[in-house]
């Protein structure tokens, strides 16, 4: 059995469409972090990236079921930890 190699924690706006990450954590300095846990970005939950805008900015992700659109400088301070493909999303 291999053992799994520890994943690198980075910020949500580094993902790329498709990819998936666990968030480890939201930036204690940053303005918007209560209304972020409201909207379900909480810690240990897994999300999506599903697509980027053509301009770059802002990001689709899919979260609890449901789909957000967040400003890149936001999902800057939301980290996750990347999930490795074959695992399914939402476990």
């Amino acid at each position: 059995m291999k053992k799994d190699k520890p994943t690198k924690i980075l910020p949500l706006s580094e993902l790329k469409p498709g990819e998936e990450g666990t968030i480890s954590e939201i930036s204690d300095d940053f303005d918007s972090q209560d209304r972020l846990m409201e909207l379900g970005l909480n810690r240990g939950t897994p999300v999506r990236v599903i697509k980027y805008a053509p301009l770059g900015d802002p990001m689709e992700i899919n979260i609890r079921g449901y789909y957000l659109s967040i400003r890149k400088d936001m999902a800057r301070h939301i980290r996750v930890r990347r999930r490795r493909r074959g695992r399914h999303f939402g476990n």
